[in-house]
């Protein structure tokens, strides 16, 4: 059992394990980072192609590949080489920096999630994380909203109307479920004591907090679908009203890159969720000094909590219809960040009555139901607003679509007014007729 516990370092062990790492060995760690993003995409998007496909009976891609299995590694070497349309309009230069602003750095937010325990590598020992960094919670947050620039800047330097209203509403969104996923985050950070990814890991042995912090857990799925800007919450792109919001005038390369941003960042949200509240790469109902969660193994587990989760970016898209805008942003303003105050509040309220030693977790656990119960009641016992008998007309119309019964119709409308008046003037300037001086019925003599 020694060797085995001795793959577990602690938070300093595993500061000079990185501090160590010699140069080869960065970059090797930074390339496969780097190269995570775009391999998983081409898998994705033929991945989702053919789920949706299945659910909505037919095939999807059949034709490029082993089962069609190629068609995005084709279609990835095809838009390079596509002609790039630039509208008369647009600001060439912000337009060409915009895709590069979206793209980079959702390929960097990875370095700082741990993917697994400490390894050996061609004889080095590492741990399979590229910086663990103090505050590595906020690192990944910027990372995944500063892309929200590109998105805007897109819209704003098209030069065309619908990328602008795709571009405004990117920042609306973002900003609105930006905020509910750091408050889901908070709880993650309480529990744990830490903003370190690594130590977030290791604070779940005793228990996943996707079960501790449900509310959190599923304030932060709703939230991380809404910030990827995917069905149905893909209202910044929604072709039904905006053709295809903010990248509508873009093309090939350019076009590629902002495709890359949203499964990229499909993939970091995933990868968030799974360290923050799925155990990481820890695999479940065993310790962390059991033989499934050393070397390479906790890998396999990281990997497969991933899948699950992307899995269901995909079924969302394919069952779910897109949200309007209004009731999209009351969810988020009117429902996700109040319930995540309160339950912040319920959380540091319960670990300070812990703390203090006053009661035990299962006294906890009974005030807290009886609370709930006392809430319950009372919201039956407060009176229900009284509704008006169906017969009831309102005098000053308050109630849509019936008028109000003095409403006074005019005769005729100000526009028919306007033209009587301008027939009357015109009548007045008509020359008056000038007879020939000849009566009617008069025959010749």
């Amino acid at each position: 059992m020694t060797p085995l516990l001795s793959q577990m370092p602690d938070a300093a062990e595993r500061a000079a394990l990185l501090a160590d790492d010699p140069l080869w060995l960065i970059l090797i760690k930074t390339v496969v980072i780097l190269l995570i993003g775009p391999i998983l995409t081409i898998f994705l998007i033929v991945w989702e192609r053919k789920a949706v496909g299945r659910m909505q009976n037919r095939p999807g891609p059949n034709r490029v590949g082993p089962g069609g299995y190629l068609q995005s590694l084709a279609d990835a070497i095809k838009l390079p080489f596509k002609e790039q349309i630039i509208p008369d309009t647009a600001d060439r230069k912000v337009y060409f920096l915009a895709p590069v602003i979206s793209a980079v750095p959702a390929l960097i937010a990875l370095a700082a999630i741990p993917f697994g325990p400490v390894v050996s590598i061609f004889g080095e020992r590492t741990v399979l994380q590229l910086v663990d960094l103090p505050v590595g919670v906020l690192v990944i947050l910027a990372c995944s909203s500063i892309g929200v620039y590109g998105l805007v800047l897109a819209g704003w330097s098209s030069g065309s109307p619908y990328p602008l209203l795709g571009g405004l509403r990117s920042a609306a969104q973002v900003i609105s479920y930006e905020i509910a996923m750091g408050l889901s985050i908070v709880g993650v950070i309480l529990y744990s004591g830490s903003m370190s990814t690594s130590a977030i890991v290791d604070s779940q042995q005793t228990g996943w907090y996707f079960y501790l912090l449900l509310p959190s857990f599923v304030i932060y799925l709703i939230s991380m679908v809404g910030e990827t800007n995917r069905a149905p919450f893909d209202l910044p792109e929604a072709e039904s009203e905006l053709v295809g919001g903010f990248h509508t005038e873009y093309s090939s390369m350019k076009f590629a890159m902002f495709f890359l941003a949203e499964y990229v960042n499909m993939v970091i949200v995933s990868a968030f969720a799974t360290t923050l509240f799925l155990g990481g790469w820890k695999f479940p109902f065993v310790g962390a000094d059991h033989a499934l969660n050393q070397g390479w193994l906790p890998l396999i587990w990281f990997a497969a909590k991933l899948f699950i989760l992307l899995f269901g970016f995909i079924w969302l898209r394919g069952t779910l219809p897109r949200l309007r805008y209004d009731q999209f942003m009351r969810l988020g303003w009117k429902v996700l960040v109040p319930v995540n105050l309160v339950w912040i509040v319920v959380i540091v309220t319960v670990r300070a009555i812990k703390n203090s030693g006053g009661l035990s977790t299962p006294q906890i656990l009974f005030g807290g139901g009886a609370l709930i119960l006392f809430v319950v009641i009372l919201s039956f016992l407060i009176p229900d607003k009284k509704v008006p008998d169906d017969d009831y007309v309102p005098v000053t119309g308050g109630g849509f679509p019936v008028p109000p019964l003095d409403l006074q119709v005019p005769e005729k409308t100000p526009r028919q007014k306007a033209i009587a008046k301008a027939e009357a003037r015109a009548a007045k300037r008509k020359p008056a007729a000038v007879s020939s001086g000849r009566e009617a019925g008069d025959g010749d003599v």
